[in-house]
């Protein structure tokens, strides 16, 4: 069975840009629990609404139920989870240890740092400097959140991270997917080629700092907010378009030499020292967007409206500034350098 495509781009080297395919790489074997309302069974809505009378609850009146057969649930209580297995839910349980680096990315899932107990001490220096020094990694099981993780307990500076992972089963096969084989000669890719290629990751290599990077797409996102309020159009859906700017469908690259060359051209010339200023203003900066308050937002979008109706004024044409700002200073926030947390699971 072919994966589910989640996205179709390109990834972009330097000037050179390769259309790409996103697949997913793993699906979920939970077991669904469902949100109730325990005085009728009706099912609860994220916003704790009970979907048979339409009507918000309290948290006290809510459950988690196993549905068996339509219309019919098994309550479970926290207590009813800890005793499917008591041990399971109470230990990390080390199954073997494994090279570190033989472990495939795409089974790692969240991570979690340890962090000794009382008395705990000798025997977590003792289990991380032995991990460290053969850089094994420990594959484990532990219950989270009422599921059961296979879970690789590494080694980060002082600190263990346990770093849960998916089942084999959990994990798609990359059998069904077109992929070129790994002759460079059969593609027309020669040695010249190869050479700038190297060339242009060294060019591009740095330490890494996680501060300098920060979700710019949200930033934009915001900015389009304020220029929808500020238009009156806080109410309007924008059609789609009929052209994707900037697409890379259909883009052919020409002379893929020549697209090298020129991005290390750029690289060792003026454009990486643009590059090292940009990077090095962006460090400084690590942005904080501040959110338009609820208020704000709807004085600015009433404003704007009254200003589109008819009535408009001389001064009601000016847009409205920008609630959203960029706080210069320090990183506000640490980031982790363990994989991204798989999303939320739902709980009452």
């Amino acid at each position: 069975m072919a994966s589910r495509i989640v996205w179709r781009g390109a990834v972009s080297f330097g000037l050179v840009h390769v259309p790409v395919v996103l697949h997913a790489a793993a699906r979920a074997n939970d077991l669904d629990f469902d949100w109730l309302d325990k005085r009728d069974m009706a099912n609860v809505g994220y916003s704790r609404i009970n979907k048979r009378t339409g009507k918000q609850i309290d948290k006290e009146f809510i459950v988690k139920g196993y549905q068996y057969q339509k219309g019919e649930y098994v309550l479970f209580s926290d207590e009813d989870f800890r005793r499917a297995n008591v041990s399971a839910t109470q230990t990390v349980e080390i199954l073997s240890f494994v090279d570190a680096t033989s472990i495939p990315p795409y089974y790692f899932e969240a991570p979690y740092y340890l962090a000794p107990d009382k008395r705990g001490d000798k025997g977590y220096a003792l289990l991380r400097e032995t991990l460290r020094a053969s850089g094994k990694a420990a594959l484990s099981k532990v219950v989270i959140h009422s599921k059961q993780h296979l879970a690789a307990v590494l080694v980060y500076d002082d600190v263990l991270v346990l770093n849960t992972m998916r089942f084999a089963d959990e994990v798609l096969a990359f059998n069904d997917l077109s992929l070129p084989d790994g002759s460079l000669a059969s593609l027309g890719i020669g040695k010249r080629e190869l050479d700038m290629a190297k060339h242009l990751v060294e060019e591009m290599t740095e330490e890494w700092r996680p501060e300098q990077y920060s979700d710019s797409y949200r930033d934009d996102l915001l900015k389009h907010v304020e220029e929808k309020i500020s238009a009156g159009e806080t109410h309007l859906l924008t059609p789609p378009s009929t052209e994707r700017e900037g697409s890379p469908h259909g883009a052919e690259i020409i002379d893929l030499a020549a697209m090298l060359k020129r991005s290390i051209e750029e690289r060792s010339g003026t454009g990486k020292k643009s590059a090292g200023k940009s990077a090095g203003k962006a460090t400084a900066k690590s942005s904080v967007t501040e959110l338009p308050t609820a208020a704000s937002a709807r004085k600015r979008a009433t404003s704007a409206r009254k200003a589109s109706s008819g009535g408009r004024t001389k001064g009601a044409t000016r847009t409205a500034k920008p609630a959203s700002k960029v706080v210069a200073g320090k990183s506000a926030v640490k980031a982790r350098t363990a994989p991204t947390a798989a999303p939320r699971r739902k709980s009452a």
